[in-house]
């Protein structure tokens, strides 16, 4: 058996209307992820960070500041393309660029469900590709002898979640909607076997005086 630690990035560019816009930790994204690394520090070891190659990761990591740790990317942490699926969505099927909280909730789930059906066409990473790589970087992961934290993204979490607990991609789109930034969540993988030990914790954000600074978007 071997505990897999994954974390969300912190805020990055809400409102932003392309992947390059978005891809930046917001000045609170960076204050997430020093309350984090600082609550890593008091009461954890860690060996390596290890993140993908998107700025919002690897911002991330760095800004956690953990001590005598190692920093390593591999891509296969790396988000899916939701700008570009949204983008080839609203020109073949119509589907609107959400402007409300609302509005993006049913847009994730209607993108996420085309996405895994395949009506996205063949320029994008195909679903089955997405989620055939972040299983291989997981499994490399908990085959390491150190101890770990991963810093990725919510489309990556969502999916190990639906793998782990068997979710449609309905219930799938829910989880996607309710990952917070720098949530801190646990896996275990048991031979081939992926499973949930925790979801969406916030243990650095749940003092009085940081609650307000818990996001999801």
């Amino acid at each position: 058996m071997a505990e897999i630690i994954m974390v969300r990035h912190g805020q990055a560019q809400t409102g932003a209307k392309d992947e390059a816009s978005y891809d930046n930790l917001s000045d609170l994204g960076h204050q997430q992820a020093r309350w984090l690394g600082e609550h890593l520090d008091a009461d954890h070891a860690f060996d390596r960070v290890v993140t993908g190659t998107m700025r919002r990761q690897m911002q991330t990591g760095l800004s956690m500041g953990l001590d005598g740790v190692d920093y390593q990317t591999d891509a296969r942490l790396n988000e899916m393309d939701y700008f570009g699926l949204a983008g080839v969505l609203e020109t073949s099927h119509g589907l609107a660029t959400p402007t409300s909280q609302e509005e993006f909730q049913t847009h994730v789930a209607e993108v996420l469900g085309a996405w895994s059906r395949a009506e996205v066409g063949d320029d994008l990473e195909s679903y089955a590709d997405f989620r055939g790589r972040i299983l291989g970087a997981v499994r490399n992961i908990a085959q390491a002898e150190d101890r770990v934290i991963v810093v990725s993204s919510t489309g990556v979490i969502a999916t190990l979640m639906a793998v782990a607990l068997d979710l449609d991609i309905r219930r799938k789109s829910e989880v996607f909607l309710r990952i917070a930034h720098t949530s801190v969540h646990k896996f275990e993988m048991v031979g081939d076997d992926l499973h949930l030990l925790q979801f969406c914790a916030t243990p650095h954000l749940d003092s009085p005086e940081r609650v307000r600074a818990r996001t999801l978007i």
